[in-house]
């Protein structure tokens, strides 16, 4: 039997009451909790055989997207509030799955100190799509952005990169500690790798009007990266420089300061490496094993939709 609006409803009247939320729960719209810093917002989707394989359990749908956009939150160096989610789910779809969809993404949401208060529910004669919104809240004076970065700063990134498709991409981590350590620390710029290192470290290059370098020899490579390597030929390196949806953090601080933070971040359980550097001029560039430094064309890798 396919899925039923009113079923879901109803089943969704008797869950307990999402946390952060003010006024009536069920209403169309939420009201929340006072805040005191300033609303932060942000949006992401994942298709089903976009963002995921074709038959991907909705509940894996759900957790991936209200992850994906709280990394973006977590960029901000702000706290996440409250969640927003819309499903479009394919007519022969279930009430089990639409209930399994929407308990996951309350549980993603939950384990970062937020919830889903409201959302929306509609049927398609396409794949699953499901949309969410984050609400945050920055304490900051001067938030950080990718058009911060200044010469003179390191570049640094949270874990390793490359390989996310076997499994990592599903399900990453907002690196919110982390973005709170690097603004207490003085850093500038931060950014969710999403599309492929060097396709974002290109952008913050681009909209900081600077020159970012990226050291080949200290980009951490994930162990997926190398497993991935034996299967397709593509040497390990290209695929943590190309890969895309690692969810990591990049962060642009003061060089001088660069140590300091990557020792607080590690004694917080989350290593941060040095692989680059920020300078005066414009672009890309790679710095290659022997030093010598070539300019890139971030096209050449990463994933960019409609391309």
């Amino acid at each position: 039997m396919s899925w039923n609006e009113a079923r879901v409803h109803a089943w969704l009247s008797q869950q307990p009451r999402p946390q952060g939320l003010y006024g009536s729960a069920m209403h169309d719209a939420a009201v929340l909790e006072t805040m005191k810093g300033r609303p932060t917002v942000c949006v992401d989707q994942c298709v089903e055989g976009v963002h995921a394989v074709e038959g991907i359990a909705p509940g894996k749908l759900a957790a991936k997207v209200v992850l994906r956009t709280l990394s973006d939150l977590a960029a901000t160096a702000a706290y996440p509030r409250a969640i927003v989610l819309g499903i479009a789910a394919p007519r022969h779809a279930t009430d089990t799955e639409l209930r399994a969809a929407i308990r996951a993404a309350r549980k993603a949401a939950q384990e970062h100190g937020c919830d889903v208060v409201a959302g929306d529910l509609s049927s398609t004669d396409g794949p699953w799509q499901i949309t969410a919104s984050a609400l945050g809240e920055s304490l900051l004076t001067t938030p950080p952005g990718r058009d911060r970065a200044q010469a003179g700063d390191a570049l640094l990134v949270t874990g390793a990169l490359g390989g996310s498709i076997l499994s990592r991409h599903l399900k990453p981590v907002p690196r919110f500690a982390t973005g709170h350590l690097a603004m207490a620390h003085g850093a500038h710029a931060l950014m969710d790798v999403s599309d492929g290192l060097v396709l974002d470290a290109s952008r913050i290059a681009a909209a900081s009007h600077v020159q970012v370098r990226l050291e080949l020899a200290r980009i951490p490579v994930h162990a997926h990266a190398r497993q991935l390597a034996t299967r397709d030929g593509m040497p390990p390196l290209e695929h943590a420089l190309r890969d895309g949806e690692d969810h990591e953090l990049l962060v642009c601080i003061p060089a001088a300061k660069s140590d300091k933070l990557c020792a607080a971040s590690a004694a917080a359980g989350v290593p941060l490496t040095r692989i680059g550097s920020v300078h005066t001029g414009q672009g890309l560039v790679l710095q290659r094993h022997d030093g010598t430094l070539e300019p890139t064309r971030p096209a050449t890798g990463g994933w960019i939709h409609g391309s």
